[in-house]
């Protein structure tokens, strides 16, 4: 059954190109098939950012004790219409001072990147846009731009808040960069291939890379450096509002806010959906339909980033620095080692060599970068001797 409804959708589109192709000439169902893809993920995107607002705000509402949105439409559910209509109605103001090509470039640019990663995720079962060959890479490449756009913003505003956010932004994607692409180097070892859709063809059933112990490891630095790359609690450096305003888009209002706040919401779905699709098996389970097993597993990472917001207190900068540099980065060269050696072995002697080692380099890592506890404070007063 399940089967059957991930072929509809299949059927559908070549339903549509086989017709067309009995009226329009040959070349055309290329551009066709091409603007189906562009529709679907130019409507998915805006869409997914709206919803995920509310569901954040939702969460972090019950967390607080509160009901979040309830007023406009059952339950809320108008409430990111509500939200749209406002941002398009708000005054755009520039500041007198700011370089006024860069403080409207940036906002336009940086939704780019964020809709052009969609086009390799497979969202089930011959549900993708384009199988590229490199879809990691693509993946890696298109989401570290990201910084690029947030630092022309901070610098275009001509504000001393502002830059200091696009500064911290460049220097934590320094920092988890790195242990970021490493840690899913060995999900391509293991595979053999940069193809998203070979990744999760490679877990078929329930042989999940998550449910190995260098895919553990791995699952929870990607995850982690992810949530860094999206500028997520207790990774939100960039516009760390208790210290710097609103950090690289303080000068920024209306609808080009608003494209800020796109572009953090649908960078925040991509990466969920590709950590979901290296180490929780993608599209694959069993009884349910492709497409729902692939966004429970990525609406469930959502999820858990939005309870961190709810949550934990955010790092400073030096001690984000610290983590990537110190612990993740050493640590995803443990585990490269490991996902070669996993190759290598038969089963049972995988699991015991390739946790002692895992062990023993996190153990080594935690001792070596452990905070050092304050010593209890004496107090001496003038009056103490008599």
């Amino acid at each position: 059954m399940a089967e059957t409804i991930d072929q509809t959708f299949v059927l559908i589109k070549h339903f549509i190109l086989n017709w067309a192709q009995a009226f329009l000439p040959d070349w055309t169902i290329v551009f066709l098939s091409i603007l189906i893809s562009v529709t679907a993920i130019a409507i998915f995107g805006p869409v997914t950012m709206m919803y995920l607002t509310l569901m954040e705000r939702k969460l972090v509402g019950r967390i607080q004790n509160r009901y979040g949105p309830n007023r406009v439409g059952f339950w809320g559910l108008l409430q990111p219409i509500a939200d749209g209509v406002k941002m398009l109605t708000k005054e755009d103001i520039v500041p007198a001072g700011a370089d006024k090509f860069a403080h409207f470039l940036a906002p336009v640019v940086i939704v780019i990147p964020a809709l052009l990663i969609f086009s390799v995720i497979p969202f089930g079962r011959g549900m993708i846009a384009v199988d590229l060959s490199i879809g990691i890479l693509f993946f890696l490449a298109l989401s570290s731009t990201t910084t690029i756009w947030i630092f022309v913003a901070s610098w275009g505003s001509r504000n001393k808040f502002s830059l200091l956010g696009g500064m911290r932004s460049v220097a934590q994607m320094i920092s988890y960069e790195i242990p970021m692409v490493l840690s899913i180097v060995p999900v391509l070892i293991v595979v053999g291939s940069f193809s998203t859709v070979a990744i999760v063809e490679a877990q078929s059933g329930w042989n999940w890379f998550v449910f190995t112990p260098w895919g553990i490891v791995g699952f929870l630095i990607f995850f982690l450096t992810g949530v860094a790359e999206v500028n997520r609690t207790p990774f939100d450096l960039p516009e760390g509002e208790s210290e710097i305003v609103a950090g690289f888009h303080t000068e920024y209002s209306g609808m080009k806010f608003a494209l800020f706040y796109m572009a953090e919401f649908m960078n925040t779905f991509s990466i969920s959906a590709i950590v979901a699709t290296a180490y929780l098996g993608g599209w694959q389970g069993p009884w349910l339909p492709s497409w729902a097993w692939f966004f429970i597993k990525t609406y469930a990472l959502i999820f858990v980033m939005m309870w961190f917001r709810g949550t934990f207190p955010r790092l400073r900068v030096d001690q984000l620095m610290g983590f990537a540099w110190k612990f993740l980065l050493p640590l995803t060269l443990v585990n490269l080692l490991v996902a070669g050696i996993w190759t290598q072995f038969d089963t049972p002697k995988n699991y015991v060599v390739t946790i002692s080692i895992l062990g023993i380099a996190i153990m080594v890592l935690y001792w070596a970068n452990r905070p050092e506890m304050p010593k209890k404070r004496t107090y001496r007063y003038a009056y103490a001797d008599k």
